[in-house]
């Protein structure tokens, strides 16, 4: 009788991952040591932005639905995915100047600024700017980018999901552009603040809201970590591709994606 573990499986851990594909995906263009490690975190943070962005869609797909508790699962995964974006960047740090200076003439004008999956994610959280979409001109992203920007985030989801609860939320803000970011509304932070002062009553809509709250401060603490990560690396120099660096991405930790429920939190 022959020992199934080393009897040759019909499908194999390798075959079921890809890994022949995954693994030759590394290709350093340098004789530099550490363009493997540029590399692996960039390609292991893309890898992380396409899970986030299937559960992120989900949840929009569930709110709209009205089913929030698989939403709240999706979206509470999604805050923990942030947890190892950022614990990435700890590990980017270990580069130096020197070794990034070395590395830098082999980058070409490649960008993180140009990662389509990260303007989509944006996108799906509210973050809409139509400009973005310049960078992505004659690729094949730009068609799925474009149709991203015209979908409703999933905050806009949630703020018609109180509407269809009952509060008073205009026309206006549920039936608007999407391609526009959301902009804060007193009605909108009224809705909000009632939930808060009763969440006995509304106890599901309060659950959102802190999910929610959890999901941006994730993100914005991995914003910030890739600001001091790149002011540790590069200091104040402008990034590949002619991006701003260190300037651009600190005016984007000035923003937030769910401002009535900052607000709320002043007034309660």
């Amino acid at each position: 009788m022959s020992d199934p573990l080393h009897t040759p499986p019909d499908m194999s851990y390798g075959d079921y991952l890809g890994l022949d594909t995954l693994l030759s995906a590394q290709r350093p263009l340098s004789p530099e040591h550490d363009e493997m490690l540029f590399i692996v975190i960039h390609q292991a943070s893309e890898l992380w932005l396409k899970l986030s962005l299937h559960e992120l869609r989900g949840a929009r797909a569930h709110v709209a639905a009205d089913d929030l508790g698989p939403a709240f699962k999706m979206i509470s995964r999604v805050s923990r995915i942030q947890g190892q974006l950022i614990q990435s960047w700890d590990v980017l740090g270990t580069m130096t100047p020197s070794d990034y200076q070395a590395l830098r003439p082999h980058l070409g004008q490649s960008s993180g600024f140009q990662s389509f999956q990260y303007r989509a994610l944006e996108f799906l959280l509210g973050a809409k700017d139509e400009t973005m979409l310049q960078v992505h001109e004659g690729t094949p992203t730009h068609g799925e980018l474009s149709a991203a920007l015209t979908e409703p985030s999933l905050y806009d989801e949630c703020v018609c999901l109180l509407a269809r609860r009952g509060f008073a939320i205009p026309g206006d803000v549920t039936a608007r552009d999407w391609r526009k970011p959301h902009a804060a509304h007193p009605a909108v932070e009224a809705a909000w603040l009632e939930v808060y002062r009763d969440p006995v009553r509304y106890w599901d809509l309060y659950e959102l809201a802190e999910k929610l709250v959890d999901l941006e401060f994730r993100f914005q603490q991995w914003r910030f970590a890739h600001l001091k990560t790149v002011e540790r690396i590069i200091g104040f120099k402008s990034g590949t591709g002619g991006s701003m660096g260190a300037a651009y991405l600190a005016r984007a930790l000035q923003g937030s994606f769910f401002p009535e429920l900052y607000a709320v939190r002043t007034v309660l």
